[in-house]
């Protein structure tokens, strides 16, 4: 099937020319605008799970002053991310991107006020008692609806192949990240006052309803879908068989995923640490505004990306940016200081739209568009389940003994002249050791031969038309599936 233009009649020859090339692509001529008012929604869905998972971040260590349970917290985040994202991949490549999105916003919807009602009748001083069940259950629980969200963005990143030009995915990542750090910005001020001075029922009324009008506007959007793979050519709903042959298929593609796999160790790291850091030194509320201001950084980066694109080779800028962000997180708190915290989390928060961008658009180049939604699946199940072992790790040595350990005149010696002096020496050692080890992976990167070949694939390929794969790829994929007859390419099942 190919789009039609919605103006037949155009007799401008660069507009034809124009038409003809999307045409090619498989991109309907009017689908960029179509993708704007997609990501506008996204943000909005954004905006509301951020503001949730914010303010349960905030409320939990403003109650207890416990880093284990904020690292918990985040460790159980990025866990279920992992667990469920090759599932989400199957079903964006399975249905239609706006049912997935349809379906993600209203399972979010009716999880969260399952949560508030749980809430308001067990009552907050039960729920926030440590010792008992009712925190864990109340926070799984309020989590898994932010996890049943991560299903859009697998869609919003399969959707820019489907609506955006090859050569504008770059800038179109690019704003993907601007409306990241959007949404930061707003929802960490928002949660940060709302627990600060409402408390968390009125935060979960807010964001409850704030979700329920996202969906209200989601179901009046049109989205240009293309035909979807029959189920057959799917092995199975969590399609693990099927997500790595669709990487290992591209020379290199899988070192990138291991590459942002092990990277995301010291992101796990600065998830642990990052938060009792900040509202230590700046109060709950001070700390949401701090953060929205350091959000600015977020979006900056994804403004750069969408202006100025990535470069000729988004591999090489993924891997630079990657080993600065490692030098900016190692030193952010090498002196205990209000100004260098929020600068260095600043520029680290600039580099993050970067990378990210730079992988979707290498992604969305080099594997065919019916296997995008598995194979970004297959590379979230490995990134985010760096973050929660380090998550898990770090957080209980940082509780029971670095930081202690720290604070005490004999354990910081060692450390003073590098260091200098506070109460919080002990994360800014945590920081210190794993922003090293993730700049040292880096250099290590830049000299592997996978960084060579995949930036020569990702070189070599031309723009192809949605759905086309070479036929070389395609039979691998049959032998490997068991499938005798394999699927021809830009064939669809009905």
């Amino acid at each position: 099937m190919r789009f039609a233009s919605p103006h037949p009649c155009r007799t401008s020859e660069g507009a034809d020319d124009m038409g003809d090339e999307l045409e090619q692509q498989g991109v309907p001529e009017r689908g960029f605008r179509t993708f704007l008012h997609v990501l506008v929604n996204t943000a909005v869905a954004n905006i509301t799970t951020s503001f949730m998972w914010f303010a349960l971040t905030f409320w939990a260590y403003a109650e207890t002053r416990n880093v284990i349970a904020t690292g918990t917290i985040a460790a159980a985040y990025m866990l279920f991310v992992s667990l469920f994202s090759m599932f989400f991949g199957a079903l964006v490549d399975r249905f239609p991107k706006k049912a997935v999105m349809a379906w993600a916003t209203l399972i979010a919807l009716c999880v969260f006020v399952l949560d508030a009602g749980l809430f308001f009748l067990v009552g907050e001083k039960r729920i926030i008692d440590l010792g008992g069940p009712w925190f864990w259950i109340f926070t799984v629980v309020l989590l898994a609806g932010a996890v049943v969200e991560q299903l859009r963005a697998i869609a919003l990143s399969t959707t820019v192949t489907l609506l955006v030009p090859a050569e504008r995915r770059a800038n179109a990542n690019g704003m993907v990240g601007t409306v990241q750090g959007v949404s930061m910005l707003i929802t960490s001020v928002f949660s940060g006052l709302s627990i600060g001075f409402l408390g968390m029922g009125w935060t979960l009324i807010i964001g409850t309803s704030a979700l329920a009008l996202t969906l209200i506007h989601l179901l009046a959007l049109s989205i240009p879908e293309r035909g979807i793979v029959a189920a057959e050519h799917i092995a199975r709903w969590v399609d693990v068989r099927g997500g790595w042959f669709a990487v290992t298929a591209v020379p290199g593609l899988l070192a990138l995923v291991l590459f942002t796999t092990l990277n995301n160790f010291f992101h796990g790291a600065a998830m642990t640490v990052m938060d009792p850091y900040g509202i230590e030194m700046f109060g709950v509320e001070g700390w949401g505004i701090a953060f929205a201001v350091m959000s600015t950084g977020f979006i900056l980066g994804g403004i750069t990306v969408a202006a100025r694109g990535l470069g000729t080779n988004p591999v090489r800028t993924m891997l630079l940016t990657a080993g600065v962000l490692g030098i900016v997180g190692a030193l952010s708190t090498i002196r205990e200081q209000g100004w260098l915290f929020i600068v260095a989390i600043w520029l680290f928060m600039a580099l993050i739209p970067v990378v990210e961008a730079a992988e979707q658009t290498v992604i969305q180049k080099v594997v065919p568009y019916e296997k995008q939604g598995r194979v970004f699946g297959f590379a979230n199940t490995f990134e985010a389940a760096a973050a929660p072992l380090t998550a898990l790790i770090v957080a209980p040595i940082a509780e029971l003994w670095i930081i202690p350990l720290l604070r005490t005149e004999e354990g910081l010696r060692p450390w003073k002249a590098m260091l200098g002096s506070g109460e919080h020496r002990g994360i800014a050692l945590i920081l210190l050791v794993t922003g090293t080890l993730c700049t040292l992976f880096v250099l290590a990167a830049f000299a592997s031969p996978q960084y060579r070949m995949l930036s020569r694939r990702y070189a070599d390929l031309e723009p192809a038309a949605l759905g086309a794969e070479p036929e070389s790829m395609a039979a691998s994929e049959s032998e490997v599936l068991g499938d005798s007859t394999p699927q021809r390419p830009g064939e669809r099942g009905g």
